[in-house]
């Protein structure tokens, strides 16, 4: 829960940041003074949403999941972990492809 109302909070906080930034770039383009930089504290609010956002995402995720062999094994039986061939055999095959070619024609 408190995942969500920090997501929350750094939402509205970088909207905020976002609303104050284009409101002071349109004032410096109306005084015409377009190449200031952007007051601190705008950066700092945005910085402090970006950590905010940041903490409320690590806290509303939900839980790990084992990825171990012994974790995967309580789920499933032998059976269906090594159902694939033993070995293959390809001795029936390479006969007919070391084989001397046929002589005659058609």
């Amino acid at each position: 829960m408190s995942g969500r109302i920090l997501l929350v909070l750094a939402t509205i906080s970088l909207f905020h940041a976002a609303y104050s930034a284009y409101e002071y770039l349109s004032r410096l383009k109306a005084l015409g003074k377009p190449e200031e930089f952007l007051p601190l504290n705008i950066v700092y609010e945005s910085v402090f949403a970006l950590i905010l956002g940041t903490l409320g995402a690590s806290l509303n995720a939900p839980p790990l999941k084992d990825i171990t062999w012994a974790s995967e094994m309580r789920k499933r039986t032998i059976d269906e972990m090594d159902s694939r061939l033993g070995f293959a055999n390809f001795h029936t095959r390479g006969k007919s492809f070391l084989a001397p070619p046929p002589t005659g024609g058609l």
